[in-house]
This record gives structure tokens, C-alpha cells and sequence, in this order.
């Protein structure tokens, strides 16, 4: 460890270059409505900035430890000849990684300034740097080993001959969307002109009357669109465009079957299937391309997939992906709790298409996927301590079978490491998902404490946010404005405030819940009807003018749609956007009793010194005086080894 550490200074000194400013940095607006960018957006709240943090000061630091230790950093020196040997690690995609690592460090730069971390990761990409062929060329173990692959799975040959499996264009897309991520968040490009040469590389390398192939895990598809919004290169859209069109394309290729996604075009395809994360990258994709080039046919196979997915095949945490066969989408209403697979790469991948799908519609149901993916089934792959994960998600746990890689509890690391990783590039990214804008018209589709500075129409608008959502329902918001201005406040209503648990019938609430979500400007209650799901106001707005909402919160009951098998005749424990589980340690003699059948009384506390500082329900079956306490679900095994249970008995 000392060696490479040695090796990162050496190389940082003589090799790390300072930015030019040369190449076209235009910022392409595709979307009919726009995300705040992230570096206006500085976040103070008690929930999502502690999260960030974690994974700044240890996530990050903990997951380098375990790269260095597994040879990451060495293969980019051995393919660089700085070292010599061989191929280090277990998988071909090991390279992506550190670019994860980079692009999630990048983003908490913007929330918590660390001049340190800036440093270690201008060292790094230089690591990264020795790694690349002179023609742009990337992916590690093929340069160390010409046809020795790390993975007996992935079989040798020359590049690009096995795009199934050797994870050659996975591995660029995520050193694209890394090193994008670093240029916003520093202005530096010694990360990003690495990633356009080897954009470039692709450019020249596929297409018809080229390489007519495509990759066998998505994400270059995204990531090559994320170059050309920064550089303006309609090559690189282009391609993007290419490796979609090609799915499904027998003519070209021998088809790699639905587990990638290339059974049929992705313009004809129906139902979400195959490898979960796969898909929703893919379908992340699909909607730029919708958006961007306006493209109708794209746009209804969009739709047509996220209804399947979120009507059917969705968890009630959030998670998709419920076999663990081919880590897969299975049929629709079929979703076991104690074998569910609802990978964490997944519920991030479902966030980022679900966000993608706003911004081209502007419909509140996509946001409603997105807050309950946010508070549970996504953090829930990352333990208190920063330090320990899962990989899959289950609902449901007997404390004794190993369904975590190897483990019946969270894990340090995985020899497959992607959700740790995954999970760094994406929490720290979290402010930027709060705020959207449209002509006149700013959205607020996310409530966390924060301060940000908004343009709308050419005017600047600073807007405070403080609330303990999700913990309870009010939210203070004040403007701040140099002059009067009036323009359009868009309010989500969260969906469990509007009496919907997710958009369609799979899930639904057992009653409803009477109290109304309110709305005072200034003191004074607005007389409002939602429009949407959103409260909407038009006004001219003047500095220090305050809003304050309320959503009641309370707790609810839901069951699930008949077809579910595993659900039936059971119910699960709502608060807000948190789902609920029972968990052995805080029910040690009366867990296998719990039911919620009959009458209950409920009591719900704050309490600051159990898991980081949760929400506690206790609740009592009257019919037979049985008590027990319930946990979020994000926070379960985080006190050892025990049974956990999200769906509950109830024979109402």
C-alpha cells in the first residue's frame, strides 16, 4: 500500500498538468425542463448533507483502501508499463471503480470543499492517465494481458470482439460520466480530455460500415450523451444513438438475448426484463434520446417500459429486479420478499431514468418513484457506519440464509464491488435532484433543508428551504430577490400525501388518510386546489416573501395488489415517504407473533439516539394487547445479525 501510495505522489508531481481551456464547453439544453444545477444548490439539512458526509470521509477513503488493496490503482500502472506484472482484481469492469469513486468524490466537493480530496483525485486521474493507450484505448486488463481476460466468463480475443461480456465500452461509459462530473465540479479537464479521446476512438471505431456491435452491459450510451452536452460533438449523440438503434438488430449481430436487453429493437419492447440495471440504464438512454432529438417513437417505448415496470414489477421500497437469477427483472406480480434481489445498482439506476423522464414530461408520478426509491429501497444498501453495504435489498430476513453475496447481514466489500461504488457516485449527487426549472416556473419536487440560487428567466433567485422531512411534513421556503419578479412556484405534493403509495394499482393504502396538505404564503392560508399533484402559484413575488407547507403525516397501512403472491393478506407500515420493517432485535419475543390484524394504536417518536436518529413506531394489537416496535427500513442490520420482516400478517 505504501509502494502505490508512493507511486500516486510521484506520479501527481510530474505528470499532473493544469487544465486548458481549449475545446468546445457549450452546455447543450435538450430537456424541455432543466435540473439547478448542483453547484447551486448547498445543502444544510439534517437527513441527506450527515449521509454525504459519511460517504466523504469514510465511504470514499474506505473504498480506496479496498481498490488499492485489490490492485485497481496498480492495473492502470501496469498498463501503463509504470509497473509490470499481471492483470490484478476479479472482474473486467474493475477499472470503473475508481471512475465511480471520482465522479461521486467530485460531486461532494460541491457539498462539503475539501481542498485534500481536490488534490487526491487530480493524482489519481493521472494514475488513470498512464493507464490509456495512445489511441484513447481503456480498459486495463485487456492492455496487461493482450488476451487474458481476468474473468474465466469473458472469453479472449482481440478488442471488441466479445462486447457481451468483456466490458470494454461499460468501462468508458463510466469514465465519461466521471470525468463530466469532475470538469462541473472543479472546471479542471485533465479528466475530461482523457475521456474525449476516448470518445473519440468509439467515434471512429463504430458504425455502419465499421464495427457494427454494441455493448452487452449499457451505460456508454448515456455517458457518450453527457460529452456531447458538455463538448457539443453530435458525434458523440450520434453513437449513442447507434448503440441503441443496433438492439434487437439481427441483421448486424448474433442477438445477446433479453438479459441484455437485445431481443427485440428498443423501440418494439414491451415489458422491462433481463438484468435490472442493464435496463435502466438502457432506458435512461432511450429517454435522452426522446428528449433531445425529439423522437416520438423513443419516447413511447419510454413510457410504455416505466409503466410495466412501476404497475408491476416494482417493490414497495422502491427496488426493482426481483430474481436473483441473472440479477433480473422477473414476470409481472412476481415479487418474493425473503429471496428478493432489488439490486442497489438498480434503485440508483431507477432514479436516475425516473429523473430523466420528469425533465421530458414534467409529471409529478416520476418524482413520486424517485422520493420512494430516495428513502428506501436505495439507502438501504449503505450501513451507518459508511463502511459495510448490500448488494441485494430483500424484504424479509430469517437471520439465517446468506442472501447478501455470501452474508445474512451487510457486507465490507464484494469481489463484484459495483453498489459500493455506485453508491458514492450517487449520494453525493442528491442536491442536484431537488430543484427543476421550466420557462417561468420553478419546481421544488424535493424537500430537504438548503440554500440555492435559482435563474429563472434571466432572474436570480435565492431560496431558503428548512424542514426535518422526512421525519415530519413542514417545510418553510423564503425567496430572496434584488426586485420584484413574478414567475410561477410549483409545490409537489408528495404522493403518500395524495393518498397514492406509487403511480397505478399495485400498491394502495388500506385507508385513507383525511388530513389535507396545506399552503400559507406569508402567514396567511391560500385557499388552493393541487393541479397535478403540485401546488401551483403565480404571483409577483417580493424579497422575504415565505411559504410554509404542511403534509400530515400519519401512520398508514398498504397492501398490495392480489396477484402478488407473497403479499397476500398482509400489510406493510408507511410514515411519510418511509416504509417500515419489524426487526427481531427490537421484538426478540414477540416477533414471529406480530400481526395487524384487528384494532391498533400507534405512537410515533423521534428518537435522536437509536441508528443515527430515526423515527420509532410502536404499535399495539388491541385484539390481543401485543406490542412491538418498528424501524425504518433503510436502518435495518445495522445491530448484527437477525430476522427482519417488511410485509406483516393481516387478515382485516
Amino acid at each position: 500500500m505504501k509502494y502505490i501510495f508512493l507511486i500516486l505522489i510521484l506520479i501527481f508531481i510530474i505528470g499532473c498538468k493544469k487544465p486548458g481551456n481549449q475545446g468546445k464547453t457549450d452546455n447543450y439544453e435538450g430537456y424541455p425542463i432543466q435540473a439547478v444545477d448542483i453547484r447551486k444548490v448547498k445543502l444544510t439539512d439534517d437527513f441527506w448533507l450527515p449521509l454525504i458526509k459519511r460517504v466523504q470521509n469514510k465511504t470514499i477513503k474506505y473504498a480506496l483502501q479496498k481498490c488499492e488493496e485489490e490492485g485497481r490503482m496498480e492495473n492502470f500502472l501496469l498498463a501503463g508499463g509504470v509497473l509490470v506484472g499481471e492483470t490484478r482484481g476479479y472482474m473486467p469492469f474493475d477499472d470503473t471503480d475508481i471512475y465511480k469513486i471520482i465522479e461521486g468524490a467530485s460531486y461532494s466537493l460541491i457539498s462539503n470543499p475539501d481542498p485534500k480530496l481536490d488534490e487526491y483525485l487530480d493524482s489519481l486521474i493521472s494514475i488513470v492517465k498512464t493507464g490509456q493507450e495512445e489511441d484513447g484505448y481503456l480498459t486495463t486488463w485487456r492492455t496487461i494481458n493482450g488476451q487474458k481476460p481476468p474473468a474465466t466468463w469473458v472469453e479472449p480475443g482481440e478488442r471488441w470482439e466479445h462486447l457481451a461480456a468483456s466490458h470494454e465500452l461499460y468501462n468508458s461509459g463510466h469514465m465519461f460520466e466521471a470525468a463530466v462530473a469532475h470538469y462541473k465540479a472543479t472546471g479542471k479537464r485533465n479528466f475530461l480530455d482523457m475521456a474525449l479521446k476516448n470518445a473519440d476512438l468509439l467515434v471512429n471505431t463504430f458504425g455502419p460500415g465499421k464495427v457494427e456491435l454494441l455493448p452487452g452491459h449499457q451505460i456508454v450510451e448515456t455517458g457518450l450523451i453527457k460529452l456531447f452536452l458538455v463538448s457539443g460533438n453530435e458525434a458523440y449523440l450520434a453513437l449513442s444513438r447507434y448503440f441503441l438503434d443496433q438492439r434487437g438488430d439481427s441483421t448486424t449481430h448474433e442477438l445477446f438475448g433479453s438479459y441484455s436487453q437485445d431481443h427485440l429493437p428498443v423501440v418494439d419492447q414491451e415489458e422491462v426484463a433481463g438484468h435490472a440495471v442493464r435496463a435502466v440504464y438502457m432506458y435512461s438512454g432511450m429517454t435522452d434520446i426522446a428528449a433531445l432529438q425529439d423522437d416520438e417513437e423513443y419516447r413511447k417505448a419510454t413510457l410504455r417500459l416505466w409503466e410495466n415496470m412501476v404497475h408491476k414489477k416494482m417493490y414497495i421500497t422502491g427496488g426493482i429486479g426481483a430474481s436473483r437469477h441473472g440479477e433480473a427483472f422477473g414476470e409481472n406480480y412476481v415479487l418474493p420478499n425473503l429471496t428478493a434481489y432489488s439490486e442497489t445498482c438498480a434503485a440508483i439506476g431507477s432514479v436516475y431514468w425516473n429523473h430523466r423522464l420528469f425533465m421530458m414530461t414534467g409529471e409529478v408520478q416520476y418524482y413520486d418513484v424517485i422520493e420512494r426509491t430516495l428513502y428506501n429501497g436505495l439507502i438501504s444498501g449503505l450501513s451507518l457506519d459508511g463502511q459495510k453495504f448490500f448488494y441485494p435489498n430483500a424484504l424479509e430476513s430469517d437471520g439465517e440464509r446468506t442472501f447478501n453475496q455470501g452474508s445474512c447481514t451487510r457486507k465490507s466489500w464484494f469481489d463484484c464491488s459495483c453498489c459500493p461504488t455506485n453508491l458514492i457516485r450517487f449520494l453525493p449527487s442528491v442536491p442536484g435532484l431537488i430543484y427543476t426549472t421550466h420557462e417561468d416556473t420553478l419546481f421544488v419536487n424535493l424537500y430537504a433543508s438548503n440554500e440555492a440560487e435559482i435563474e429563472l428567466n434571466r432572474n436570480k433567485i435565492r431560496v431558503s428551504q428548512t424542514t426535518d422531512y422526512p421525519w415530519n411534513g413542514e417545510v418553510r421556503i423564503i425567496i430572496d430577490l434584488e426586485e420584484k419578479s413574478k414567475f410561477t412556484f410549483r409545490l409537489r405534493i408528495p404522493g403518500w400525501a395524495r393518498n397514492e403509495v406509487l403511480p397505478g394499482n399495485l400498491y394502495s393504502y388500506i385507508s385513507e388518510h383525511n388530513s389535507k396538505p396545506s399552503l400559507l404564503i406569508n402567514g396567511e392560508h391560500v385557499n388552493i386546489d393541487p393541479a397535478d399533484g403540485y401546488f401551483e402559484i403565480t404571483r409577483k413575488w417580493s424579497k422575504g416573501d415565505e411559504l410554509a407547507l404542511d403534509f400530515p403525516m400519519a401512520v398508514r397501512l398498504t397492501k398490495a395488489d392480489e396477484r402478488v403472491e407473497d403479499d397476500r393478506g398482509k400489510s406493510s407500515i408507511e410514515y411519510g415517504p418511509i416504509v417500515f420493517c419489524v426487526e427481531e432485535i427490537d421484538n426478540s419475543d414477540t416477533f414471529d407473533g406480530i400481526n395487524l390484524s384487528g384494532q391498533m394504536h400507534w405512537d410515533v417518536r423521534k428518537n435522536n439516539d437509536l441508528l443515527g436518529g430515526i423515527n420509532v413506531i410502536t404499535g399495539v394489537n388491541k385484539q390481543d394487547n401485543l406490542e412491538f416496535m418498528a424501524i425504518p427500513y433503510y436502518s435495518w442490520s445495522n445491530r448484527g445479525v437477525g430476522a427482519m420482516k417488511v410485509w406483516l400478517p393481516n387478515e382485516n
